[in-house]
């Protein structure tokens, strides 16, 4: 019997290179492999399943099973992890000093379920007592037209989200005073050039950052490994294969950073000083594996609730497949 043949979409990272550059091989899988960016790869596996693996949003994910309308399962691969306390922008002439004046404001976003922004607000939630409801959001492109969400948004009438108006952007409202702060994973422009008039609502992300992680354990996931569910059912051995194969690349990855020849460095700030990095993490501070990152999963269940996306607390055993 020959391999069994899967689709992979996947972006071109570290964790991902010995895979798409065949280095490591998953066990009687014929791997066929697609480099997308996210932007790309998400809506062809959201909206018509186009490959039988991919990389994928995990809030999309999370709010899927919450609707009992996932077709895919989750691999406890974190192909993406980051913490977001940098991305918070806002108006120097708005008011706000600290989160909690983020209380009644006019907030832009490209995605109001990205799971980047689903982290912030639960950050915001969990620590300030803000909920999504104290904001008044925007959603829309940053400097370009509007993206249609991910997946499809039925939010309770509390929270109130306005669509951009055909050709307006986030950078445009921001520069006129619009709107009063920006959740986003890209620099705004007004950042890029250093204008006096916006700022991060925390400066010091760094520390706010590390405080986070000691307080709740959550190092926030992105993206990880989906599978369509149908290909599961029928071969259910083939999860814990892509999870090994995935395993060995990361590894492949870490070792890397240690060869100071040929450093090539993709993952976030946190792997420029690796040994910094273990001191606070651990020594496997880019853990796989679903008991290593059940309190981020747990997390992203009950913010993807909390913030009107699912209409349950979505538990991490629904979200992962237990596999270690």
């Amino acid at each position: 019997m020959g391999k069994l043949a899967l689709s992979l979409a996947c972006w071109d990272t570290d964790r991902t290179r010995p895979l798409i550059d065949g280095r490591v091989q998953a066990e009687d899988i014929d791997l066929r492999i697609e480099v997308l960016r996210p932007r790309d790869m998400f809506p062809r596996m959201l909206e018509r399943q186009e490959f039988d693996c991919s990389e994928l949003s995990l809030a999309s994910l999370a709010s899927l099973i919450g609707r009992d309308a996932c077709p895919f399962v989750a691999l406890p691969v974190p192909l993406s992890k980051l913490f977001r306390h940098s991305c918070i922008y806002v108006r120097a002439d708005a008011g706000i000093s600290a989160p909690a004046d983020l209380m009644g404001k006019r907030v832009g976003t490209t995605q109001y379920g990205s799971t980047a922004v689903v982290f912030m607000r639960g950050m915001l939630h969990d620590d300030y007592k803000i909920e999504a409801r104290d904001m008044r959001w925007f959603m829309g492109g940053l400097d370009a037209p509007t993206e249609a969400p991910l997946i499809p948004l039925n939010l309770p009438p509390e929270i109130r989200l306005d669509a951009l108006r055909m050709g307006d952007t986030l950078d445009a409202m921001l520069k006129r005073g619009d709107l009063d702060a920006l959740f986003s994973i890209y620099l705004p422009k007004m950042f890029v050039e250093k204008s006096p008039q916006l700022t991060r609502l925390f400066p010091d992300y760094r520390r706010a950052e590390e405080n986070w992680w000691r307080r709740t354990g959550v190092f926030p996931i992105m993206h990880a490994l989906a599978m369509r569910k149908e290909k599961h059912q029928a071969h259910p051995w083939a999860a814990a294969s892509l999870y090994n194969a995935f395993r060995r690349a990361r590894d492949l990855a870490l070792e890397d950073l240690y060869d100071t020849d040929s450093l090539r460095v993709a993952l976030p700030w946190l792997i420029h000083h690796v040994e910094e990095a273990r001191s606070v993490f651990g020594q496997d501070y880019w853990a796989y594996g679903f008991k290593a990152n059940q309190a981020t999963a747990a997390a992203l269940g009950r913010y993807v609730y909390e913030q009107g996306l699912s209409p349950r607390v979505v538990r991490p055993e629904e979200i992962f497949l237990p596999l270690e």
